[in-house]
């Protein structure tokens, strides 16, 4: 599985540099690669609910991030292919616990119901209530996310930080498509994304496995 490292990597570095040269191709070519390269490192752990759970999440991210960049205006469709990411990873920490968690539940809806307010200043027409789903959605999935903490383990820690940054990446897109363009948006939302990903697919092998590359694993 050693490829899956350099894979990742490689595509990662061209997306950018296709963002940085404004080459739609490259970036529709290598924006997928990094979570290709995730998919193949969670499906070789051991078989659970939770992993299945994830494992669809990143595949129905793929597909998001393969509309996104469709030639066509295809940000709706993406925007649900993301949507029904974010409920798969929702399904798989509901299965990990279901305390209420009150203080992950404040700040999830702080978080999820400001981002939706700061769009909804600015109009969002037609897309208001798709947005207004999604919102809800995320800050659902960051609150089971923050509920997992008090089980104190490197799964729980990295699915919540994980969660976190692919909040502030969606937030980061909604803020440079509605609000106000700022630079380096593109750099800024991919390696925010890109990192949340890994979190919540380290997440999968950190329940019962040293993560990839590290000093408890040198085989990986």
């Amino acid at each position: 599985m050693r490829w899956l490292l350099p894979l990742a990597v490689l595509g990662g570095l061209a997306c950018l540099l296709g963002i940085a040269l404004d080459l739609p191709w490259l970036r529709m070519l290598c924006k997928p690669l990094p979570i290709i390269a995730l998919l193949g490192w969670v499906g070789a752990s051991p078989a659970t609910p939770y992993r299945r759970w994830i494992a669809l999440g990143l595949a129905l991210s793929l597909l998001g991030d393969v509309l996104l960049e469709w030639p066509l205006d295809a940000f709706v469709p993406g925007l649900c292919a993301f949507l029904l990411a974010h409920l798969a990873y929702l399904a798989a920490y509901l299965g990990e616990t279901r305390r209420p968690a009150p203080l992950a539940l404040a700040c999830a809806a702080v978080l999820g119901g400001g981002l939706f307010l700061l769009l909804d200043q600015q109009g969002l027409g037609p897309l208001r209530l798709p947005i207004a789903l999604y919102s809800l959605v995320i800050a659902s999935m960051l609150w089971r996310a923050l509920a997992r903490l008090p089980q104190a383990s490197p799964s729980a820690r990295l699915a919540a930080i994980g969660a976190l940054l692919f909040v502030v990446s969606d937030g980061m897109i909604g803020i440079n498509r509605f609000v106000s363009p700022f630079a380096g948006a593109g750099y800024a939302i991919m390696l925010c994304y890109w990192l949340g990903q890994w979190g919540i697919a380290a997440s999968v092998s950190a329940r019962r496995t040293p993560l990839p590359y590290s000093q408890a694993n040198p085989a990986a």
